[in-house]
């Protein structure tokens, strides 16, 4: 009777230590838990053949206030740029529900995010060109600020803008430094935001 006692103790002891190891296991991916974003700002500025602003700027907004990537009931913006332009593209995302400048954290954590720019305004049959304009501290992109070039003889003049937020990826992994880089999922990560924005150009 004792012997089986001092095996059910034993027992007991172990399930404890497995499932507080477990637990312990966990609790780094905290530490890597995707960004809640709300709000996205596309910001718009022409710029000459030197890259010097020349036009004024305009903002094309996504929001959903329950989150981006949870909602789902997002407003989205229509982007409307002319043919044969170039602008400056500044991206800035928020987070209204913590009241957080996710902008802010993605320049705190550079080396762990990037923007990607796909949809058929990129890939395919392309009319936009994207140029990134920023890096972190490992010379490696982020995508916050960069070109738009668009094609002054469109196939089509309506297209998608699909924007990827990366979080996590290792930028080192051959072709993540292209900015519409298909194959984005292969250097790993999560997305904290996909969405797309309808294109129309003029």
């Amino acid at each position: 009777m004792k012997k089986s006692n001092y095996k059910l103790q034993i027992l007991l002891v172990a399930l404890f230590s497995i499932s507080l190891f477990s637990c312990e296991s966990n609790d780094p991916e905290d530490e890597n838990e995707g960004e809640i974003i709300t709000d996205v700002t596309l910001r718009f500025t022409e710029v000459n053949e030197t890259g010097n602003p020349i036009g004024t700027p305009f903002e094309v907004v996504a929001t959903d206030s329950d989150g981006l990537e949870l909602g789902g009931n997002p407003t989205i913006g229509t982007i409307n740029l002319e043919e044969g332009k170039s602008y400056l593209l500044e991206i800035e995302v928020f987070n209204g529900i913590e009241n957080e400048d996710i902008t802010e954290e993605i320049l705190e954590e550079a080396d762990e995010h990037q923007f990607f720019f796909l949809g058929t305004a990129f890939v395919g049959s392309p009319i936009l060109i994207y140029t990134y304009d920023d890096e972190d501290g490992n010379g490696n992109p982020i995508g916050l600020r960069g070109f738009v070039e668009v094609s002054a003889t469109p196939g089509s003049n309506n297209a998608q803008f699909r924007l990827i937020l990366r979080h996590d990826l290792d930028k080192n992994f051959p072709g993540a430094n292209n900015p519409s880089f298909e194959n984005f999922v292969q250097a790993g990560g999560e997305s904290d935001l996909d969405i797309v924005f309808p294109v129309v150009l003029n």
